[in-house]
């Protein structure tokens, strides 16, 4: 057995021990140094793939293309960053940042872009995504080589076919009506469903990744723009915890019902960066999210440390 194929198996059963169902992508991000094997060749660590071809829900992971048309935007002077925008009742969809607000919000598009990375603010999302245009991003992921990555709307679009499909009239409904589901009824939500609803691969997510960090996704300022705010989110519980305090990691977090994910670039003290993307459907919904969580950082962490040495 390959190194290779013996750390996509431990890969594999980090996940199976949480209760999960993985899918993982892992490469270097431009030019690494090779490993050089005992024989004195060059050991291929090029990938870590486990189900990486196959379709993943990618939740708010979206929002790395979302905040990277709205960068791109910004640069090229096709709208004004500092513009204001007023966050209203009728914005709000709950949850972190201003989506959590009991008031009115102002603040400006890069604001929203902020609040939208930093804390996968759903409104300031929503928003964003209002004034840079839905058709724009999906030609951004065509332009960019991610043929099989399809954004289907933003989060009030995906709240609102979820709401419908509970046939709930609002939030607060569907939180009395959700619970009561049977879990098969719940597992088969489209919200769930990569084929009908915004999703990609884990490979298209890690091309998205390397092309952000090496300045091929756009002008070198949008791109910038984007690692930085990727840095600055707030939640620490998936990737971070695979890896030791001295290694910086950039990410975006996803999160449905018994679905967890992360995606997001880790740079080691040497400078060498690894593009990641994990997914993880849990066999039971009432599994334990920490346990999850963890595996996710710990399947991330073995794949880097695959990439950077060969060991399994």
């Amino acid at each position: 057995m390959s190194t290779r194929t013996a750390t996509e198996n431990r890969i594999r059963q980090v996940f199976a021990e949480a209760g999960a169902r993985g899918q993982l992508h892992a490469a270097p991000v431009g030019a690494c140094t090779p490993v050089a094997g005992e024989s004195g060749g060059e050991r291929d660590v090029s990938e870590v793939a486990v189900g990486a071809d196959d379709a993943v829900v990618i939740a708010s992971i979206f929002k790395i293309l979302l905040v990277l048309e709205f960068a791109r935007q910004a640069v090229a002077g096709q709208l004004d960053p500092t513009e204001r925008v007023r966050v209203g009742p009728a914005d709000r969809l709950g949850g972190w940042g201003t989506a959590g607000c009991l008031d009115d919000v102002e603040l400006s598009l890069r604001d929203l872009a902020y609040f939208a990375m930093s804390v996968s603010d759903n409104s300031a999302a929503d928003l964003l995504l209002d004034r840079v245009g839905l058709d724009t991003v999906r030609l951004l992921a065509k332009e960019l080589g991610l043929e099989r990555t399809r954004i289907v709307g933003g989060p009030r679009d995906l709240l609102n076919a979820m709401l419908a499909e509970v046939g709930a009239r609002d939030e607060r409904e569907f939180a009395v009506r959700y619970p009561a589901l049977p879990d098969e009824r719940k597992r088969r939500l489209a919200v769930l469903d990569p084929r009908h609803t915004t999703a990609s691969t884990p490979r298209e997510i890690t091309r998205l990744l390397g092309l952000v960090w090496s300045d091929a996704a756009g002008p070198p300022e949008a791109c910038a723009l984007v690692r930085d705010l990727m840095g600055k989110q707030v939640f620490r519980h998936r990737l971070v915890s695979g890896f030791p305090d001295d290694v910086a990691i950039a990410a975006k977090t996803g999160t449905l019902p018994g679905l967890h994910m992360e995606a997001g670039v880790a740079r080691y003290p040497d400078g060498r960066c690894y593009a990641l993307a994990v997914f993880a459907r849990t066999h039971d919904l009432t599994a334990s999210r920490a346990t999850v969580d963890a595996a996710i950082g710990r399947a991330a962490g073995i794949a880097a440390a695959f990439l950077r040495d060969g060991s399994p």
